[in-house]
């Protein structure tokens, strides 16, 4: 059983930055995707960024160029970098990892807050 627990989340102002972490206890140098996920209350939870490989990477059209996924595989954790927040990125964000075991597993983290407010 993987373990995703995720930090970082918090209260900002309009325009600042938070760093979003996730700890995996599984290698995520082996699992076939590392993503992180928000939901906004009353709405349902939405792809923000998504990494297959070292250098193939995926977002959502509302962050692109915001916000960057990384990771770093000796530490077995990814990270999400978010800039010039905006009150619409206020969410509970979620943190995935998809494993190949004779099908795709999929993990999730507890989620974290991420609330921006003046």
């Amino acid at each position: 059983q993987v373990q995703l627990v995720e930090s970082g989340g918090g209260l900002v102002q309009p325009g600042g930055s938070l760093r979003l972490s996730c700890a995996v206890s599984g290698s995520i140098s082996s699992a076939v995707a590392m993503g992180w996920y928000r939901q906004a209350p009353g709405k349902q939870r939405e792809l923000v960024a998504i990494m297959t490989s070292e250098t193939s990477t995926n977002y959502a059209t509302s962050v692109k160029g915001r916000f960057t996924i990384s990771r770093d595989n000796a530490k077995n954790t990814v990270y999400l970098q978010m800039n010039s927040l905006k009150p619409e990125d206020t969410a509970v964000y979620y943190c995935n990892a998809q494993y190949y075991i004779g099908s795709i597993v999929a993990y999730w983290g507890q989620g974290t807050q991420v609330t921006v407010s003046s």
